[in-house]
């Protein structure tokens, strides 16, 4: 039974090319460099002693850097090719997260994370398109899971690995790792994978039915962006928020938080590509899925008001990575699919953009309520988005029926 059990594990994973595994392998060796973001907001409160309004103002550059990289990633790979930014997003970003420690007043912070990036954040729309491009149309949506699935590894890896460095090296060895890591990674990339040319996309089935229609025209698509940012803006806390809950509230120490995090990527490998083939076998409408996990991320948030047992935070751990696993693989593959032949880099800049607006204001929003109100506050904020989020979905599916009998 064990057996056959595994057996049915394993065959989620096969029927990629081998450059989607190479990228997945490589995603994940950066992934796991990222150990800075779980504890930044740690790093700039309690090391370098900013206030909370300093923090959240620091993290909106951060934002706005990530913003402005996803758009300019997402424009320069329609029309340079996602190779070429990918190599040089995770370069260059690499060298300046090392150069990132030696900055410490406020004005230079929020100069530094503006720049770093504006140049980090151009790979994710090229990634998004280079999976487009290696991987079988069939097989997308798994593609997709499956780069999630390194990520989370590598985030699983990343805080734990994060916490005992900080207790042996201190923050600033956290810099060094991250920008090693970038660097290595992409030196790895560019060794094993060569450069492809974008093909056709296969038609989804939310796929734009306007072929001429630019991404800023279409009208549904731009409330499929308004769901992806709530669902990002909520999932966003766990990295900026949370970490000074768990040490505030319950006193958790760097390492403790580090594994609480760690248990989202662990669940997430556990779980989500023999989920994520299991509903696609069954054709569950995608839109559904997402609606189902707006709700799951709102619950989420809301039993986070019972802070006074240690234990909710395991169990909000699980919910919010359950919620995960439904929103965002179905919401990509939404993105992707919507987008006609040769603006897939502008579409998924858009996709990618509305998750930096989400961080932006789940770090700025979040941090200022609690700094006026507590976290009570803040939770019941962010569980109420998640409600806000799963009726727009409805309304989301809805606009795209109307439009698909619009053109037949």
């Amino acid at each position: 039974m064990l057996k056959n059990a595994l057996s049915r594990y394993i065959n989620n994973f096969k029927g990629f090319r081998r450059e989607v595994w190479i990228l997945a392998g490589i995603t994940f060796v950066n992934r796991a460099g990222t150990m800075v973001l779980p504890f930044l907001t740690k790093y700039l409160k309690e090391n370098l002693e900013f206030s909370f309004s300093e923090v959240s103002w620091i993290m909106v550059c951060f934002g706005f850097g990530s913003m402005l990289g996803s758009w300019l990633g997402g424009k320069l790979s329609d029309k340079l090719g996602f190779y070429k930014i990918m190599v040089f997003s995770l370069f260059t970003s690499g060298i300046l997260f090392i150069l990132l420690q030696y900055i410490t007043s406020f004005w230079g912070l929020c100069l530094g994370m503006f720049v770093i990036m504006s140049i980090s954040d151009m790979f994710r729309p090229a990634m998004f398109v280079s999976i487009g491009v290696y991987a079988k149309p069939e097989n997308r949506v798994r593609a997709l899971s499956l780069i999630r699935l390194s990520i989370n590894m590598g985030f699983a890896a990343g805080p734990a690995l994060g916490g005992l460095i900080i207790l042996g090296l201190g923050y600033q060895g956290l810099f060094w790792v991250d920008g090693s890591t970038c660097i290595i990674a992409i030196l790895l990339f560019s060794y094993f994978v060569k450069e492809k040319k974008k093909m056709d996309m296969k038609e989804d089935v939310l796929e734009s039915n306007d072929k001429n229609k630019t991404a800023f025209q279409d009208k549904p698509y731009w409330v499929f962006l308004f769901i992806s940012f709530t669902t990002a803006m909520l999932f966003f806390q766990i990295f900026t928020v949370l970490p000074l809950f768990h040490s505030q509230q319950f006193g958790l120490s760097e390492v403790e938080t580090g594994l609480l995090i760690s248990l989202n990527g662990f669940l997430i490998f556990m779980f989500e590509m023999p989920l994520v083939s299991f509903l696609e076998r069954k054709q569950f409408d995608r839109m559904k899925i997402i609606f189902w996990g707006a709700l799951l991320m709102a619950i989420s948030y809301y039993i986070l008001l019972f802070d006074s047992w240690s234990g909710i935070l395991v169990v909000a751990m699980v919910l919010f990575t359950l919620s995960e696993i439904l929103s965002f693989p179905f919401s990509n593959a939404i993105a992707i699919g919507r987008a006609p032949k040769g603006q897939e880099g502008r579409y998924m800049a858009l996709y990618t953009m509305s998750f930096s607006l989400a961080h932006i204001v789940s770090s700025k929003l979040g941090l200022e309520v609690i700094g006026h109100y507590g976290y009570s506050a803040n939770w019941l904020v962010m569980g109420t988005f998640g409600i806000v989020a799963m009726f727009v979905s409805i309304g989301f599916k809805r606009m795209v029926a109307k439009e698909n009998q619009a053109t037949q």
